[in-house]
């Protein structure tokens, strides 16, 4: 079992650049792809961001590609999400997710694929 911890999310405004950690332990860090997703209020959960094992792969919605970026330190154990130029609508509950059994370059980006889930991190983006 995989158990994750999000950090860093808060309250900033439009504009401003925001860095979410997503701690793991259980497992080899180098062992998982890792994901990130969000839920605004009202909505279903979906896709922001993953990142390969090896960290050479990334994908992106459509919805945050050039302003956000998705890394890893495998050394220390965490993965990364880099938000910069926040809008409102980026507004949502961040939560992180791990594959264990991709490839060392798959990068998955649908829930059904990802194992464990963190508990997630507030953003919250006023205008």
């Amino acid at each position: 079992q995989v158990q994750l911890v999000e950090s860093g999310g808060g309250l900033v405004q439009a504009g401003d650049s925001l860095r979410l950690s997503c701690a793991a332990s259980g497992r080899t860090f180098s062992t998982l792809a890792m994901g990130w997703f969000r839920q605004a209020p009202g909505k279903e959960r979906e896709f922001v961001a993953s990142i390969s094992r090896s960290g050479d792969n990334t994908d992106y919605a459509d919805s945050v590609k050039g302003r956000f970026t998705v890394s890893r330190d495998n050394a220390k154990n965490t993965a990364f999400l880099q938000m910069n130029s926040v809008k409102p609508e980026d507004t949502a509950v961040y939560y992180c997710a791990a594959n264990f059994l991709a490839i060392t370059t798959y990068v998955p980006k649908f829930q059904f694929e990802f194992h464990s889930w963190g508990q997630g991190t507030q953003v919250t983006v006023s205008s």
